[in-house]
């Protein structure tokens, strides 16, 4: 008898005749179940089904380690811009709410319509573990989502997939030449680009689209814009600072095919011309279309993105020196799965002329090694008798805040995962817990200088 009913005897005998009662009835029911199989002719269209899943493509695992949504992108990515975003859409929520309205969204280059579900995902910032709902975005507070995409292909691919949602409609179009939108139509209140979008445009046509954005929107919107680093990682080998002229470079998506095969497949693949820009780019932007339409941009924020683990950390077609850092932390976050931790210890190759960028990426790395091997000994180190970790590394005092925050983080989760008996507490525990604290360690030391694969930009439209 479970320990939950240990103690109250009559709790017992009742649970005793209710499962005697149960094998009864299932003895009973197996018998019957039975003679209907016996009984009942095969059915071909049923025989089918299976075969009509499969065929719909959708009847696969949807594996965390490999394609478009693996689990940096599930967890890191969409998680990151979330967590910059999340307090200002809050607020933006809240007024609309007091005013009786609705929220209506845009989403320039929406794709598959990946920007809904990341909006309607946020949370509040640090909300209760006792509280049942925490999304800023509630389904009725949600008056429209426009999605706004050239390619024809993605968006019938969305509508389908979207088609049974009245709050959302799809149009295609080409925000290059400005915003799709009449300038008389109702305002939106989170004009949206998501993943490098506004890489596409070029400087002139960047301010185009940011003034129609101003002069369209209401007092107190929000301009979420979403562009490629210039000084990512990832592309070491096209680092240039003259910011004088804009630098474009040619983007292959290789990453979503596997490394055996990416070489081959490289060579039949179309480029992206993308545009590579810094903080000091962005800001120009902004001043460009405030003077234009004598509209306030109020900078909100400006981040890094996925600084030591872009798409193409792991393809190294753009810097010979990366190693496939992005697969052993998608590796992090699979279920019952172990990770050779130290596949995540990275060697940083500094770049000659670029010693400003150099000291950030010196510094982040060593923050990022220090943390991995801090967490091997801490398994190393952990007896199962005491349930602690025997004589832990220490931890120095001159290490920066956000280090020294995430290596205490790791002691205690070691600790109180460590004496698990039911599964795989490193797999399922310790290793997602050490992704999350990278994760961290990347958010807190990140400058939004341009020195990750995305570099975003939150304004404040004011009126």
């Amino acid at each position: 008898m479970s320990g939950c009913f240990r103690g109250n005897r009559k709790i017992e005998i009742l649970v005793t005749k209710i499962v005697v009662a149960c094998m009864q009835d299932l003895q009973l029911s197996t018998k019957e179940t039975r003679k209907a199989v016996r009984s009942t002719p095969v059915d071909d269209k049923r025989k089918d089904a299976y075969s009509q899943a499969v065929e719909s493509g959708r009847y696969v695992r949807q594996t965390g380690i490999h394609g478009k949504y693996d689990n940096v992108r599930i967890y890191w990515e969409d998680e990151t811009t979330r967590l910059f975003l999340s307090s200002h859409v809050d607020r933006l929520v809240q007024r609309r709410i007091e005013a009786l309205e609705r929220i209506r969204i845009i989403d320039l280059g929406c794709g598959s319509g990946d920007g809904y579900e990341m909006l309607m995902r946020m949370v509040q910032k640090n909300p209760g573990i006792y509280e049942n709902e925490v999304r800023i975005i509630l389904p009725e507070y949600l008056g429209l989502y426009t999605g706004v995409d050239l390619n024809e292909a993605l968006l019938e691919q969305t509508k389908q997939r979207w088609r049974d949602n009245p709050k959302m409609s799809f149009e295609q179009s080409d925000f290059s030449k400005g915003l799709p939108v009449d300038q008389q139509d109702p305002a939106y209140d989170i004009y949206f680009s998501s993943f490098g979008t506004f890489s596409h445009l070029t400087e002139d046509q960047t301010v185009k689209l940011f003034t129609d954005i101003a002069r369209h929107a209401n007092d107190g919107a929000l301009l979420v814009g979403d562009w490629l680093g210039r000084y990512s990682y990832e592309w070491q080998e096209l680092w240039d600072a003259d910011t004088s002229r804009e630098q474009w470079m040619d983007y292959v998506i290789s990453y979503i095919y596997p490394p055996s095969q990416r070489r081959r497949s490289k060579r039949k693949l179309s480029n992206l011309n993308l545009r590579l820009l810094c903080r000091d780019e962005i800001m120009n932007i902004v001043r460009r279309t405030e003077d234009q339409t004598g509209i306030k941009l109020e900078v909100r924020d400006i981040f890094d993105r996925s600084l030591l683990v872009g798409r193409h950390i792991d393809t190294g077609d753009y810097n010979k020196h990366t190693k496939p850092i992005r697969r052993a932390i998608n590796s992090l976050h699979e279920d019952n799965q172990r990770t050779r931790l130290e596949n995540l210890l990275v060697d940083y190759e500094p770049s000659r002329g670029f010693d400003f960028i150099n000291q950030f990426f010196e510094q982040l790395f060593a923050g990022w090694n220090t943390l991995v091997r801090y967490t091997i000994e801490l398994c190393n180190r952990y007896d199962h008798h005491t349930g602690t970790v025997i004589d832990p590394p220490e931890i120095r005092p001159f290490y920066p805040q956000p280090l020294k925050q995430a290596m205490h983080d790791m002691l205690r989760v070691v600790e109180g995962a460590g004496w698990f008996r039911m599964g795989d507490p490193r797999a399922n525990v310790i290793e997602p817990q050490l992704g999350y604290a990278l994760r961290g360690l990347e958010l807190t030391m990140q400058q939004g200088a341009g020195n990750g694969h995305g570099l975003v930009g939150i304004f404040e439209i004011k009126k």
